[in-house]
């Protein structure tokens, strides 16, 4: 039997403020936690969900250095964009904070200070790079050198990014700091450690044995980590840009960002209830929720419980229903290659539509596997679903009611066994959305949700009151009353879904209170009740707006590919006076065509501005010839000539090879340079 709570807490994982949000996050995280609490909320039970900006660590300071500001610069800047974009999106925080706060930097202090002194922590002495310019140790970001195992002379001293291994800095072969670009060195340096190898028996027992309905996801990555066997982690590093470490002689030493970030759950919730906070952090009748996504469980189910199970007088989390990604038109989505739809990107390309893409992540959320976002899925979902089926059944509800009884609700008759039936086919709504809600199941509450309005769409299409109005006005009457009660029931179901239509939609129909119990009435609208005027709920995106966004980033993945596109070696050098020897001519293209039996050939003729030439050329594959005719190109003169397929070749045709290998002609800018002119 599951256990009442009295009240629940909700957190969410706090975003990394060296960028701006995007839908990935969305779908792993906020949108799922936003409609928890606001289900909650509409049930009256005390929920509060807290929020807030990362914003330690070394990324934030790599960032800092590559545009000349300074750490607080960089925080503040996305801060302030995550922050007013969750609010435009209807994300309902109680709370959105920050990690560089005052409260948090004495919590999280205050915290490591009292683990400190109850001994919990194990000092280590450990070699770590040095850069001696700099006079300073080198985070793993801030050391490069060239990958062990694939060669990738660019590879980071954590992880390289070509083969995707993970890495030790001293696993580099010749390492470089990032800061100077100098051979860095090997000093010894002193940290902190929480041993977690000494939290895994309770940890085994708490998780596997108590924690058995987690998703199978969460529950599956740490029953891994737990089989592995847990070591030490350290929780302090060398850095100047962090919660400084409380404990005298750690002058350069902060926090590390595991372990302080998720203190700023506790601090964030001081700060809104000062004088309540320890009820929501160390009352037992407290239900906490984290919602991660998947590259976080093992910080919120095995390092924070170690942590606060040290500390001693905070609860556990009751549940962590992580999320797997989110996947961007077939690929992973990383905003280090821009390849995402942001958050504060798409409320101004599309105004007003933030219940489309919160449906869409919704409908499509990655609860037990990677999904994947696609354009066409997000316009097919908004015309076929909300616009065809939700909005359609809306309107036609609220536009008969004005047609045929004035916008007042009409007073409904002797029920017909097809009324029953359709009574019976919704009643049965509230259980099942309240059952995948209290399960995290929100596709399927959301599927639930929606088939509401198709039962409402099937009642109104086979009654059709439009052709019994001519005959019998009772029985319509009955049908609308009918039709107006689902509709009702959809602006509650869908409150915490669609919080933006749902609030339109009980405008229009005067619903001035409600609430999750009323769900499943049927009679919620009075007889002789007002309806305001009937509006459009959505309405379609054209073939066009997408294909704006399908090009936006086509042109991102373009950018990638030239920005990661790898010069071939240089070829040994040769003398200067051998390369004088080339005769490099602009010539204008007057015929081409393509050469019979060869694939790959096109057989040019050239103005040469002595009299004409024929060129034979390898790269049929990447242009028609009528795209060439009429081009100045540049090539080769004094070449000598070759027979390719019986044709003599008089010189050749110079090309560069872009990123997926394509031959482009290398055109000089200016048309009107004469046939002949020497490239010099």
């Amino acid at each position: 039997m599951e256990k009442k709570f009295k009240r629940t807490l909700v957190t969410t994982a706090l975003p990394y403020a060296n960028g701006p949000v995007h839908i990935g996050h969305l779908a792993g995280v906020y949108v799922p936690a936003d409609i928890y609490t606001r289900y909650l909320r509409l049930k009256g039970e005390d929920v509060i969900m807290i929020g807030g900006s990362d914003e330690h660590g070394v990324p934030i300071t790599i960032k800092a250095k590559a545009e000349g500001v300074t750490p607080q610069d960089i925080v503040d800047r996305y801060h302030n964009i995550i922050k007013k974009s969750f609010e435009e999106f209807g994300i309902s925080f109680d709370i959105y904070s920050r990690t560089t706060s005052a409260i948090h930097t004495k919590m999280a202090s205050d915290f490591f200070r009292k683990l400190y002194d109850k001994g919990e922590f194990i000092e280590k002495t450990s070699m770590q790079y040095y850069d001696e310019e700099a006079n300073q140790f080198l985070a793993d970001r801030y050391i490069t050198g060239t990958c062990p195992h694939c060669g990738n002379e660019h590879a980071y001293g954590d992880q390289c990014e070509a083969c995707g291994t993970s890495l030790n800095a001293t696993d580099l072969i010749n390492p470089k700091s990032a800061i100077t670009g100098n051979k860095p060195v090997l000093r010894e340096t002193k940290h902190w450690y929480l041993p977690l190898d000494k939290w895994e028996p309770f940890l085994r027992h708490w998780i596997l044995d108590e924690h058995k309905e987690w998703k199978p996801n969460v529950y599956g990555q740490c029953k891994s980590w737990l089989d592995m066997g847990l070591q030490p982690r350290a929780v302090s590093r060398d850095l100047d840009w962090g919660v400084p470490v409380p404990v005298e002689g750690a002058e350069g030493k902060v926090l590390y960002v595991w372990f302080d970030a998720p203190i700023g759950y506790i601090s964030n919730t001081k700060e809104l209830l000062p004088d309540k906070w320890e009820l929501y952090w160390k009352d037992p009748e407290t239900k906490m929720v984290h919602f991660i996504g998947k590259d976080n469980i093992v910080f919120h189910c095995i390092v924070f419980p170690a942590m606060l199970k040290a500390e001693g007088s905070y609860i556990l989390p009751d549940n962590v229903p992580a999320n797997e990604f989110l996947n961007l038109e077939g690929d992973k989505i990383s905003t280090s290659r821009n390849w995402a739809v942001w958050l504060h990107e798409y409320l101004e390309d599309f105004p007003g539509k933030q219940d489309v893409l919160r449906y869409v992540l919704t409908a499509n959320a990655p609860e037990t596997k990677d999904n994947d976002f696609t354009w066409k899925d997000f316009q097919a979902r908004n015309n076929n679903e909300l616009v065809a089926i939700l909005g359609n059944f809306v309107n036609r509800a609220l536009v008969l009611t004005h047609k045929y009884f004035e916008g007042k609700v009409p007073e409904a008759g002797e029920l017909t066994d097809y009324d029953r039936e359709t009574l019976k086919e919704f009643a049965d709504v509230k259980a099942s959305v309240e059952n995948y809600l209290d399960h995290y199941r929100f596709r399927d509450a959301l599927k639930e949700a929606m088939n509401l309005a198709r039962i409402g769409n099937k009642y109104l299409a086979d009654t059709e009151p439009w052709k019994l109005a001519k005959t019998d006005m009772p029985r319509v009457a009955t049908i609308l009353n009918l039709a107006l009660q689902i509709t009702a029931n959809l602006a509650i179901a869908f409150e915490p879904f669609l919080p933006f239509s749902a609030e339109k939609l009980r405008g229009m129909l005067h619903m001035h209170h409600c609430d999750w119990n009323m769900l499943g009435r049927t009679d919620i609208l009075p007889a002789g009740a007002e309806l305001g005027k009937p509006e459009l709920l959505f309405e379609k995106i054209d073939d066009s707006v997408i294909e704006a966004q399908v090009n936006k980033l086509l042109e991102t993945k373009k950018a990638n590919e030239l920005k990661n596109h790898k010069a071939a070696p240089v070829r040994e050098n040769v003398p200067f006076d051998d390369f004088a020897k080339l005769d490099i001519r602009v010539g204008k293209v007057l015929e081409c065509q393509k050469v019979p039996k060869a694939d790959k050939l096109l057989q040019f003729r050239i103005d040469d501005g002595l009299g004409g030439r024929t060129i034979v050329s390898g790269i049929a594959k990447h242009y028609k010839p009528e795209e060439l005719v009429g081009k100045n190109v540049c090539f080769v003169a004094n070449l000598e000539p070759r027979k390719l397929k019986g044709i003599e070749s008089q010189g050749m045709i110079l090309s560069a090879e872009d990123a997926d290998g394509r031959l482009i002609v290398i055109t000089p800018a200016a048309d009107e340079i004469a046939p002949g002119s020497e490239v010099k």
